[in-house]
């Protein structure tokens, strides 16, 4: 079997390239007509010598996952179905803003993690994505764009870890998949507009800070350990207290001066007034730089959860815009092609048998909303 050369880092590449006898600098150029170029027929790279062609020929291939389905959104947003074997395939999402092109990306086929208002987490759990399953979807994605636009310009401009899966758990895929983001040789993104987000994965965001650190947005969704158990089972394994320690630890490492916290407004249960004010005393008292998300929630059947009403959701902001913790409402982007956060499901085949044990909660009831003037509306990272 060949290797894919999406799997690898530049210096993975290099050390790749070592094995057919070849200098670090072949590598580079390897590196750019891959991920700067978007070109997968080694007989194109023009400036590699025709040896080194006819050598990879025989060792390697450059292969993004295939596409099984694209839908485009009225509002432009783009997602894409990939096909990773196995009977899975999973989701990312490119969101197009005037000052940014975002994608959205994928780490594993499904969830492990089963929070209660995520569509992914109610389908299971298959496996982990490959590196190259993961840096493939960008790699698909912007050339396909620049083809698409008629552009030779980049048109993504942020990338966001925030599709199917936990990426934390998948770290050693995670880390190189990052670094060919952020290469100049390849994407050149800028570490605070490539964001991971995480459920709490406290070890790892340790790890994360010292490895490769960009742009850290956490999972949060309640004030207390006992909501926050039942909505993210994460935190019975690492509570509030920890993952405060952890974001504060982070931000010593981290290319912005904040953490984002993500918070999904759920009808009744997580979007009080005393919710709120607990959120505030929460971040005050373990002295964590942050900012708060607000994600109206996207409904599904079987998650048993509705959502808040614009009122309540515009209340729960001010509470703590008023407090000086800088807050955003997500605008909902692609929910007519179910692309919208929390919608990602793709197919999975569940080894986990975590869709089972969710589904046995209740059917949902959907209440269409649309934002409060004044309220300030993001999406994705900036």
């Amino acid at each position: 079997m060949t290797a894919n050369l999406l799997d690898y880092d530049l210096d993975g590449l290099a050390a790749f390239c070592e094995t057919l006898g070849e200098k670090r600098f072949r590598a580079t150029q390897l590196f750019r007509w891959i991920h700067q170029r978007g070109v997968r027929d080694f007989d194109d790279m023009s400036d590699l010598a025709k040896s080194l062609r006819e050598k990879l020929k025989g060792v390697a291939h450059v292969a993004a996952p295939a596409v099984l389905s694209q839908h485009e959104s009225a509002d432009g947003t783009i997602k894409w179905l990939f096909d990773v074997g196995g009977g899975d395939a999973i989701e990312a999402v490119f969101i197009p803003e005037d000052d940014r092109g975002t994608l959205c990306v994928s780490s594993q086929a499904g969830c492990a993690v089963g929070c209660r208002f995520c569509s992914t987490g109610h389908q299971g759990f298959s496996r982990n994505l490959s590196t190259g399953e993961i840096v493939g979807q960008l790699w698909f994605a912007e050339h396909f764009l620049r083809r698409h636009l008629k552009t030779d310009e980049r048109v993504i401009s942020n990338v966001v870890m925030m599709g199917m899966g936990e990426p934390l758990q998948n770290y050693s895929a995670l880390v190189p998949a990052l670094k060919t983001m952020l290469d100049d040789h390849g994407y050149g993104l800028s570490r605070r507009r490539v964001t991971v987000s995480t459920s709490g994965m406290v070890n790892f965001m340790d790890r994360l800070g010292e490895d490769c650190p960009v742009a850290l947005a956490v999972s949060l969704h309640a004030p207390n350990d006992p909501l926050r158990d039942d909505l993210v089972p994460l935190n019975r394994k690492h509570p509030l207290a920890e993952l405060m320690a952890a974001c504060k630890r982070y931000l010593q490492h981290a290319p912005r001066d904040f953490v984002t916290f993500e918070y999904c407004m759920l009808d009744g249960v997580n979007d009080g007034a005393e919710h709120a004010r607990q959120l505030v005393e929460l971040v005050r008292s373990h002295d964590v730089s942050c900012k708060f998300n607000l994600i109206p929630f996207n409904p599904f059947p079987q998650s048993g959860l509705v959502r808040s009403p614009q009122q309540r959701v515009a209340a729960f902001a001010k509470t703590l815009n008023d407090a000086g913790i800088v807050t955003t409402v997500r605008k909902t982007r692609g929910d007519d092609i179910d692309a919208a956060c929390g919608q990602l499901a793709g197919e999975v085949q569940d080894r986990t048998k975590v869709g089972a044990r969710i589904a046995r909660q209740r059917t949902v009831v959907t209440k269409p909303v649309k934002f409060l003037p004044g309220v300030q509306e993001t999406t994705g990272s900036s």
